[in-house]
């Protein structure tokens, strides 16, 4: 999954001009010609570690699990369990 999302980011990348000059110009068909991994909202945010989809903290990088599991272990500092 992490590959799939690494190949997408790659192909938003590569389109994100010709996407730009398109919606400028009100160039509708020409988007939809476009390939369809070529829109960034098919991206997802994912955990750096595991790859997980859901959960995902923007600050951190990581899914909930892995932030909780790594903050258990101490390798997040500044972090104190309250109750979870």
């Amino acid at each position: 999954m992490k590959a799939r999302e690494r190949k997408r980011q790659a192909v938003v990348a590569r389109y994100a001009e010709k996407r730009g000059a398109l919606k400028a110009a009100g160039d509708y068909a020409g988007l939809q010609r476009l390939p369809k991994n070529a829109s960034p909202v098919r991206l997802h945010n994912r955990c750096k570690l595991t790859g997980r989809p859901r959960g995902y903290m923007r600050q951190f990088g990581l899914s909930r699990v892995t932030f909780r599991e790594m903050a258990l272990s101490g390798l997040i500092p500044g972090v104190k369990k309250c109750s979870w």
